[in-house]
C-alpha cells in the first residue's frame, strides 16, 4: 500500500532522555496504515538535543529559544518549508517556542506533557478551582522532587565530575527520574527493558554528556537567564496536547484550562495510563494522537 505523506515533523526529547525514546514513534508514524493507525505518514527527523550524545554544545547560553531557533535552521536547511513539531519535557519546550518566537513555518505543535507555564501574573483571569487544584498538587511533587534541578540549575559542573566518574553513579541518578516519572508503580521493570535503560545511560557515559545536558537546567532555570512569558505572549499556532500524567509520583494533572492560558488547544486527549515518558512507555497511544491531531490541522 502506498503512503500517503502528509508532512514533516521534528520530535525533541528531554531529560535525562536521548533520541532513543523517540524511535519507537518511527515506524508507527511513517507507515501508520501497516500498524493499524488510520491517518497519513510523515518525514520524521530526530535530532539529539546539543549536548547529548554524540550532538555537541554550541558556545553561549543554550536555552529553549536558542535550541528552538537552531531546530528551525536545521529543518529549513533540510529543505522543509512547512512542518510541525512534537516534544515532551525539555522538547515540549522547544515546540513551544518553535511555535512563539517563528510560527511562519509551523504547521502545529503536539506535546506529551507541558514544560512552560503560562502566564498568571497580573492581568490575567484568576485561577479556576481546577487550577488551583493541580498547582497545589504541583507544588508538592516539586517540594518532593526539587533535589536534583536545584543543584543542576545552580552547580551542574561540580555534580558532574562525580557522575562521569561512576558508571554506578551515573545510572542511578538517571534512573531514579525514570522510575519517579514514569507510569512504573515503582518498577522499572514493568515498563521498561533492561536493553533499552542500559542503551540510555550508555549513551550518556560513552560520549561523557552528563555535563553538558544538565547545563540545560542552568541556563533554562537560572533566575539570571530564565525566559520569562508576559501577559501578551500567546501561541496561535494549532497545539494538541495528549495528557500523559499518570506519572508513579503524581505531579498533578493541568486541566485544559490552564493549558488554554498559552496555547491555542485544538486537540486535548487525556490518557488512560503513560508517565512522563510517552513516547517509550505508550508509543502507539501517543503515535495515533499525533496522527490524529495533524490530520486535522
Amino acid at each position: 500500500m502506498q503512503r500517503t505523506l502528509l508532512g514533516h515533523c521534528i520530535l525533541s526529547h528531554g531529560w535525562p532522555s536521548t533520541f532513543v525514546e523517540l524511535l519507537p514513534l518511527v515506524p508507527l508514524l511513517t507507515d501508520p496504515s501497516a500498524h493499524g493507525i488510520d491517518g497519513p505518514a510523515f518525514d520524521l527527523v530526530i535530532p539529539s538535543l546539543p549536548g547529548y550524545g554524540f550532538s555537541e554544545r554550541p558556545d553561549g547560553i543554550v536555552n529553549y529559544e536558542r535550541v528552538a531557533g537552531l531546530w528551525h535552521r536545521l529543518m529549513r536547511g533540510l529543505g522543509y518549508k512547512r512542518y510541525g513539531a512534537h516534544g515532551g519535557d525539555f522538547g515540549a519546550g522547544i515546540a513551544t517556542f518553535m511555535a512563539l518566537k517563528n510560527p511562519e513555518p509551523m504547521i502545529g505543535i503536539h506535546l506529551s506533557n507541558l514544560e512552560i507555564a503560562p502566564y498568571t501574573g497580573p492581568g490575567s483571569r484568576p485561577l479556576s478551582a481546577e487550577e488551583k487544584s493541580y498547582r497545589e498538587r504541583n507544588e508538592a511533587f516539586w517540594q518532593q522532587e526539587y533535589g536534583y534541578k536545584a543543584i543542576q540549575s545552580t552547580k551542574p559542573q561540580t555534580l558532574a565530575y562525580a557522575l562521569n566518574d561512576s558508571p554506578v553513579g551515573l545510572a542511578a541518578w538517571i534512573l531514579e527520574k525514570w522510575r519517579s516519572w514514569a507510569d512504573s508503580r515503582g518498577n522499572l521493570d514493568e515498563r521498561f527493558s533492561r536493553d533499552f535503560l542500559l542503551n540510555t545511560v550508555t549513551l550518556y557515559w560513552a560520549t561523557r554528556t552528563i555535563a553538558s545536558s544538565m547545563q540545560d537546567y542552568f541556563d533554562n532555570d537560572n533566575p539570571r537567564f530564565r525566559i520569562r512569558l508576559g501577559p501578551h505572549e500567546f501561541i496561535h499556532v494549532p497545539a494538541g496536547i495528549a495528557v500523559f500524567f499518570n506519572n508513579f509520583v503524581d505531579e498533578g494533572t493541568p486541566p485544559r484550562e490552564w493549558a488554554e492560558r498559552l496555547y491555542n488547544v485544538r486537540r486535548w486527549t487525556p490518557m488512560p495510563r503513560g508517565g512522563h515518558f510517552a513516547p517509550v512507555e505508550e508509543p502507539e497511544l501517543l503515535a495515533r494522537d499525533i496522527v490524529a491531531f495533524f490530520a486535522g490541522v
